[in-house]
């Protein structure tokens, strides 16, 4: 019996552990959204995100290299699948953040964690109940309640959040089939190697930079900035990878609601986008969900300990 609580100990320990890192990560992606959001009036979304993933990348490896990690590497398929599916990410969103504000976009996002417990179950064989997909589901109503969309407002724009919604549940699940084999420091290293890759070959083709040129290399250029929002990206990128290998990905995705917290106090304080009542009422309601999620995670447990 004492074996059998032990087992049942770690088991609990295991399926909540990748929470903290989740939390972290989405009340930080806020500040390099901002950031991005800062370029986009003298930069392309496109050039945007390829500095961002080219520093992001330096920084992970330079990580790597003082933590002395070995740098593993996974099934090129996959590594190819995270590296793209993070550039549309990026892109999509800042895209979208030329049009509206932060919050509003990261609120559209919000239909991500939808589709992640669906691919969660169909791709990784997950098991969700019923009260899973409801908590998910009242999440949903509550960034419905924030961004009240309006497609005369914004067009074709609000359907950018939507793409990168798809995107990121797609990238989830392969740092899932790759959790078994990849650190996060790695997996992340990889993923930006591969989406800057994308993403410079396609601003060469179609002659998209604009800070460099076979003239040189534009000193006036927001280097300071792009060289931080790249480190501040890496860091909450990788607390995005320990948090998908550690946790299943149908249990964090509540918790990404959180990310609307900090995307309405990023907003009114650097662009002045102040949330009306609405926007508070459905961010009560999306912290609602995911604390319902983790306290039945934690009875689930204590009834395995019993």
């Amino acid at each position: 019996m004492a074996v059998i609580k032990s087992q049942a100990r770690d088991a609990l320990a295991n399926s909540t552990s990748g929470m903290p890192f989740m939390i972290a990560a989405v009340l930080l992606v806020p500040i390099s959204d901002a950031m991005s959001k800062s370029l986009t009036g003298i930069m392309e979304p496109f050039e945007i995100a390829f500095w961002r993933f080219l520093f992001q990348m330096l920084m992970l490896g330079l990580a790597i290299v003082v933590l002395r990690r070995r740098l593993a590497r996974g099934p090129w398929p996959l590594l190819l699948m995270g590296g793209a599916t993070i550039a549309v990410v990026l892109s999509s969103l800042i895209a979208a953040f030329v049009t509206m504000p932060i919050a509003t976009a990261i609120a559209i996002f919000f239909v991500e964690p939808l589709i992640l417990t669906l691919l969660s179950a169909w791709l990784l064989g997950e098991k969700t109940g019923w009260r899973r997909y409801a908590a998910v589901a009242v999440g949903l109503v509550g960034a419905l309640i924030v961004i009240r969309p309006s497609w005369d407002v914004f067009g074709w724009a609000s359907l950018l959040p939507l793409v990168a919604a798809t995107g990121f549940a797609l990238n989830a699940i392969v740092i899932r089939k790759l959790s078994g084999e990849m650190d996060g420091l790695s997996v992340q290293f990889w993923f930006s190697l591969v989406a800057m890759a994308i993403l410079g070959g396609g601003l060469l083709a179609f002659g998209g930079f604009d800070l460099v040129s076979l003239e040189g290399i534009d000193p006036d250029g927001p280097w300071g900035q792009l060289v931080f929002m790249g480190m501040f990206s890496g860091v909450t990128f990788f607390l995005f990878s320990e948090a998908f290998r550690r946790t299943s990905a149908s249990t964090l995705a509540p918790f990404q609601y959180l990310e609307i917290i900090g995307a309405t106090i990023i907003g009114y304080l650097v662009f002045g986008d102040f949330p009306d009542f609405w926007t508070w009422v459905g961010a009560a309601i999306i912290l609602a969900s995911g604390l319902y999620v983790f306290q039945r995670e934690r009875r689930q447990g204590r009834q395995a300990l019993q």
